[in-house]
């Protein structure tokens, strides 16, 4: 009997794309316990280290096999390129891995941030980028697509995925969030609403994130429009964790791969 696949949420503009995999896997089909019920892929994480390594297998086996190559991620601006020679124990500390190697699975893991998955069918490169607000408001969306233009691929043929996220109306935020944001363009004024309290607002962070890309100049952009933060049974939240005064928390797993030939 064939192994189950764990369910996941997919682009239906990245599926039409051939020789690509990917998918962007929630909390569901794993072998973790407790609040990391059950398809943990965080390894920061305090869950079994023997658990979240099954689990990033299972993903890995669903999308073809393959090594599974992620980041050390930071939230920041840094795009890194991933080669056959990409060293697992010992990632890079970035947020966005770029590779055009068939078989090796790129991926970021999520609770909350906007997971973005790209591809170049063209050029045959593909990335996973984690976009929080910290790296959306210094520039993780744009340094991803310039590292892939810096393989070959070109930012007009750039196909883009943003997965699920905390939205806008689960994302309550300080006035200083905004202001970073403005301090760099006003035309992120866009993706802030008036929250309830005084002095607070309510972020929409995947329309920002698919407002860089556009800006990025990738021209078919998907939002999934899914929020992670209501959806208790699908997928992992860092803010719902918090407000629930839990002391760590799962994380989701995005992956996107170009299939071996």
């Amino acid at each position: 009997m064939s192994e189950r696949r764990p369910p996941c949420a997919i682009s239906s503009l990245l599926s039409a794309c051939d020789g690509l995999e990917h998918g962007f896997f929630g909390r569901r089909g794993g072998v973790s316990h407790g609040p990391y019920e059950s398809l943990n892929a965080g390894r920061g994480s305090d869950d079994d280290g023997a658990a979240v390594l099954e689990n990033r297998r299972r993903i890995c086996a669903a999308v073809g096999g393959g090594a599974l190559a992620t980041p050390y991620q930071i939230h920041s601006a840094t795009a890194y390129y991933a080669g056959a020679d990409f060293d697992s124990a010992n990632p890079p500390r970035c947020d966005a891995l770029v590779t055009d190697q068939p078989g090796l699975v790129v991926g970021i893991v999520t609770a909350d941030c906007a997971p973005v998955l790209l591809v170049d069918p063209m050029a045959g490169i593909v990335a996973a980028c984690h976009a929080g607000w910290r790296g959306a408001v210094s520039g993780i969306v744009a340094a991803t697509v310039l590292e892939m233009e810096k393989r070959g691929a070109r930012s007009d043929r750039i196909i883009a995925a943003i997965g699920p996220a905390i939205a806008q109306a689960s994302y309550e935020v300080g006035d200083e969030v905004r202001q970073a944001f403005q301090a760099v363009d006003p035309f992120f004024a866009n993706f802030f609403a008036k929250g309830v309290r005084a002095g607070a607002f309510q972020f929409d962070l995947e329309g920002a994130v698919a407002g860089q890309l556009a800006r990025a100049g990738v021209s078919q952009v998907e939002p999934l429009g899914v929020d992670t933060y209501c959806d208790r049974d699908a997928y992992f939240s860092y803010r719902r964790s918090t407000h629930e005064g839990a002391t760590d928390y799962g994380r989701q797993l995005s992956v996107i791969t170009l299939a071996q030939t």
